[in-house]
């Protein structure tokens, strides 16, 4: 699937969790993607919080492993994807890609519309992809429990899935307006043995602090994150993992576009002219359009990347581009990334896994490059999108989904997409939030 191999960056720095022995089919990616080998010019660094120095490793020691702070820092061009985590893959990996006939036919286009389906996964979104490598990689650290935030709940479900499997637990913060909305969620990541706190919380100071300056707040992704940070920084046999944002994390989606790659060829496709991906913290669409980039940036293809993010969460398209931190408290590194402020409060969308305040760093430097563009979408539009979705295709989409439908309808309905061949990204399915459809149904 890839050449000009180097695996250096993995890192391996202990006893890894031992592979069952299963075959591991030849289609299921042997390599993760890393555009940062491309780049025509590298992302600026991330900053300590206090000496606004760029951070070293023994920085990011006391909540990420070794090996992916390698990862967060490589600019190799392939990873090595460890073979115990390819057996997990191969639950479910390779995602189908799939001609999207009946919605050409609903749409009347003449393009040819692709959606690549991430919702096959056991926790029924892309976010396993990188939820069972973080879990992998500390589990060979020796770590037993890992914290971390959610929204809409399917990083917090993946996570606990990937912990159940590894061995460890898992302990989740969730956004109390997720959190209410979407009890399905909680109960699936209890399923798989996790711990779901709504945040902000009583359990930590940063919780209480948030509480005591506005009691009825509903939440933020910057919150949680506060909050799962705080509480690994205080136990020495716990990690911090974030389902988005960050470097390594690009990097174990980019499974996604790896496999268009390839199936778009097995289509006999030349190349997508323009994909559309939901964006929030970045993760689902860099996964599904980095691949995509850096073959534009080696092979001089020319596929259009188009950021689908919320209207009420604008980051890309309202954003300012600068350093700012990735949570409320600010215990966290600084990022050069789009921001609204890390004090922004979106409202209470259905599209909680797009809540998110800032754009990971490549996502943002990539369009500071002009290698993606942003289009910010309505909630009734993305919902009306995704109700058409549903009714020609069969799946119905999550809610995040619906923005790079939304985008993707939106496009292949003009005249400018005749003959074109439009990708998806189907980050995952809206099985577990049928509720918020329940408005435009």
């Amino acid at each position: 699937m890839n050449n000009d191999v180097n695996t250096s960056a993995t890192g391996s720095t202990g006893p890894a969790p031992e592979p069952m022995g299963a075959d591991i089919p030849s289609t299921v990616p042997t390599h993760w993607y890393n555009l940062n080998a491309d780049f025509p010019e590298p992302v600026p660094p991330a900053l300590h919080p206090g000496t606004r120095e760029p951070l070293g490793p023994q920085d990011l020691a006391p909540l990420f492993p070794m090996a992916l702070i390698l990862q967060e820092v490589s600019t190799e061009r392939y990873v090595e994807i460890p073979e115990a985590v390819r057996e997990i893959y191969a639950l479910w990996r390779p995602s189908p890609l799939v001609r999207a006939l009946r919605l050409e036919r609903a749409l009347g286009t003449k393009a040819r519309i692709y959606y690549k389906y991430e919702g096959v996964s056991p926790a029924g979104s892309h976010k396993p992809n990188t939820a069972v490598a973080q879990a992998y990689y500390n589990a060979a650290e020796g770590i037993t429990r890992l914290t971390t935030e959610t929204g809409a709940g399917q990083w917090g479900a993946s996570l606990a899935l990937a912990c159940s499997l590894m061995g460890m637990t898992c302990e989740v913060w969730q956004v109390r307006a997720s959190y209410d909305a979407k009890p399905y969620r909680r109960f699936q990541m209890e399923t798989y043995g996790s711990v779901c706190h709504s945040s902000p919380s009583e359990l930590t100071d940063a919780g209480r602090a948030m509480l005591a300056a506005d009691p009825d707040t509903t939440g933020s992704l910057g919150m949680a994150i506060s909050e799962a940070v705080e509480a690994a920084a205080k136990d020495e046999q716990a990690h911090y993992a974030l389902g988005s944002v960050l470097n390594h994390v690009m990097l174990h989606q980019s499974v996604i576009g790896q496999e268009v790659l390839v199936q778009l060829a097995e289509a006999g496709e030349r190349q997508a002219d323009v994909a559309f991906g939901c964006a929030g913290g970045g993760s689902n669409l860099a996964g599904l359009t980095f691949p995509l980039i850096g073959r534009n940036l080696r092979e001089g293809t020319t596929t259009r990347v188009v950021a689908c993010e919320p209207a009420a969460c604008p980051s890309i398209t309202q954003g300012e581009y600068r350093y700012d931190h990735g949570d409320v408290a600010g215990l966290t590194p600084l990022l050069k990334m789009h921001t609204l402020g890390k004090n922004f409060v979106p409202p209470p969308l259905h599209a909680g896994g797009l809540r998110y305040h800032g754009m990971a760093p490549m996502v943002s430097h990539a369009v500071e490059l002009g290698l993606m563009s942003g289009q910010a979408v309505g909630q009734d539009e993305a919902f009306a999108a995704g109700v058409i979705f549903a009714r020609a295709e069969g799946i119905i989409p999550a809610p995040e989904s619906t923005h790079a439908v939304a985008g993707a309808v939106e496009y292949a309905r003009s005249a400018e997409s005749d003959g074109q061949v439009v990708l998806i990204g189907l980050s995952g399915n809206g099985v577990l939030d049928l509720p918020a459809y329940a408005a435009y149904v």
